[in-house]
């Protein structure tokens, strides 16, 4: 008998059920928010001290990447035990009293769940790897070797060669679609998922609002092992795995993105509807990523959330090209519903990986802001962080050390916040940090821009809570979607509000005709153009928002 069949919903459900729709998410990086114990890692309580600063900025909810215990060959995504906190992060008690903390300050808690994969060292891992015949044998996924000794199928790791691995103890191989110390769980064994489902109903138990689920598309792989096939050199691109990666030589049709998948996402989401939780899903998938994000999200019993890697890219954001995605999500995903993301802990920091000048990183922000779906900030980002420069000795990412100097790897993004400039470390720490604070970040750290009215943190605020003020940019339907030279368009409209969007994507003026009708200027503190005829003039990375009179 499982949890779910003794289930205790806890007192403090939540009555807004609907309460991610067009939430602004803030994800945190819990080994670089705030070391409150001198270790140089930051820690869940930490966390909580820093909490005033993510309330003040209007959001709605936290996502913390994983702290479980864990060997950290993968930092906390290789877990080893799903209930527990890594001694490095706190207890379990720190976490409670995170989670109670952010209540106070009313946000949500949202973590990220690794469900697709373990830890070697996971004691699940131990016993289905010591013999052929154990309780735990179908746990992870297990193949013999072809006649000639080499792996069952072609299938690819995205950190780098084979997706299999060779294991003396049983004479076979086992699946890792990242790092070898990561082997990939078998969802075709029934008691996989009733034991991830437990494993959910744990934190929930705890008064977790949600989850990100970590590669939501990686769970279930194809039960024949069949090859997956090439995929054409021009249809290859970097947005999941860097392009010196083969990974990007394959369709992968067979090692991920598999129909069964929907049994257990419908089991999650039923679990979750007793607690009114929410779910945001990551799509790993550089060519169907808008589809299957849809997919994940139709109708009322999948994924509430998901988010795809197109503005995650390296490619420009071009009106154009915004404009393409967006249409294409109303096409293949139009019963869905969307999670942006500029930045995470995966890519490079959007500001240095589109080159973005101050203007154009403003404009963007509060593009965001508008768009229609969720929003996912990610720490540093409201202080206008570039990507860190880390030196290869000071690496510790095994995918930039894998693939370096071709591909640098995370750690760019990943090092410390930066809240005051008065001492080396940014106010993170007393000791030597993990990872090395930015000499560069350390002018933008939250002390001195919350002195600076005109600095990227009020930005960040003001976007927001232009957002909050008007149902319609969070909760609202988009119309009239398009691209006039350099400058994207759009209305969002709920009830009775019609609000008309526009955004000059260049560093050369613009014009855009305004809907016909009569329309008054909002967003003035976020330099919305003054509205004085029908054809309103951009300057360069300036937005139009209207709201049209009643």
């Amino acid at each position: 008998m499982t949890r779910m069949d003794n289930k205790i919903v806890p007192n403090t459900l939540e009555k807004n059920a609907d309460w991610w729709r067009g939430a602004v998410i803030y994800q945190i990086y819990p080994r670089s928010f705030q070391d409150s114990t001198g270790s140089g890692t930051g820690d869940l309580k930490g966390i909580a001290d820093r909490l005033p600063h993510i309330a003040d900025l209007g959001v709605d909810a936290i996502w913390i990447s994983p702290f479980f215990k864990s060997p950290m060959a993968d930092f906390g995504y290789d877990v080893s035990d799903y209930c527990d906190v890594d001694p490095m992060f706190g207890t379990l008690a720190d976490f409670d009293h995170l989670v109670s903390a952010a209540h106070a300050l009313n946000l949500k808690v949202m973590i990220d769940l690794v469900l697709s994969h373990t830890s070697e060292e996971h004691p699940w891992f131990a016993q289905s790897r010591s013999t052929k015949d154990n309780a735990k044998s179908d746990w992870y996924v297990w193949s013999d070797p072809k006649p000639d000794g080499t792996p069952p199928n072609n299938w690819l790791s995205i950190f780098g060669g084979s997706a299999w691995q060779w294991d003396a103890r049983r004479e076979q191989y086992y699946l890792h679609n990242f790092l070898t110390s990561q082997p990939d769980l078998n969802f075709h064994t029934p008691a996989v998922q009733d034991a991830l489902l437990d494993v959910a109903q744990f934190w929930l138990d705890r008064g977790v609002d949600g989850f990100r689920l970590d590669t939501i598309n990686f769970y279930v792989h194809d039960a024949e092992l069949r090859d997956n096939p090439a995929l054409p050199p021009e249809e290859r691109n970097a947005t999941i795995a860097p392009s010196v990666n083969p990974y990007n030589h394959q369709i992968h049709l067979y090692s991920k993105n598999r129909p069964e998948n929907f049994a257990f996402l419908w089991k999650l989401r039923a679990l979750m509807d007793q607690y009114g939780a929410a779910a945001v899903g990551e799509v790993g998938d550089a060519q169907r990523g808008l589809e299957i994000m849809g997919e994940y999200t139709a109708g009322d019993d999948l994924m509430q959330m998901c988010y795809a890697f197109e503005f995650l890219s390296k490619e420009q954001p071009t009106a154009a090209r915004i404009a393409e995605v967006l249409t294409k999500v109303d096409d293949v995903a139009s019963d869905g519903w969307a999670c942006w993301a500029f930045s995470n802990h995966d890519v490079e920091r959007h500001i240095s990986r589109w080159t973005l000048s101050d203007a154009a990183a403003r404009l963007m922000t509060t593009l965001i802001h508008c768009l229609r779906g969720s929003v996912c900030l990610y720490q540093g980002e409201e202080l206008g962080l570039a990507e860190a420069e880390v030196a290869f000795e000071d690496l510790q990412d095994p995918y930039g050390i894998e693939f370096w100097p071709e591909y640098k790897g995370r750690d760019g993004c990943r090092t410390p916040m930066v809240w005051q400039n008065s001492n080396s470390h940014g106010g993170f720490t007393d000791a030597t940090p993990w990872l090395p604070v930015s000499e560069a970040h350390l002018h933008k750290s939250v002390a001195a821009q919350t002195e600076d009215p005109s600095a990227m943190l009020h930005h960040y605020r003001a976007a927001i809570a232009l957002r909050r003020a008007h149902p319609a940019l969070s909760a609202g339907e988009h119309s009239d979607l398009g691209s006039t030279g350099s400058v994207l368009h759009f209305k969002r409209t709920l009830g009775q509000a019609d609000l008309f969007c526009a955004f000059n994507l260049s560093d050369t003026e613009a014009g855009i005709s305004l809907p016909d009708g009569q329309w008054s200027q909002i967003g003035h503190d976020l330099g919305s153009a003054p509205i004085t005829n029908s054809v309103v003039k951009l300057a360069p990375w300036q937005p139009l928002l209207a709201q049209r009179n009643s």
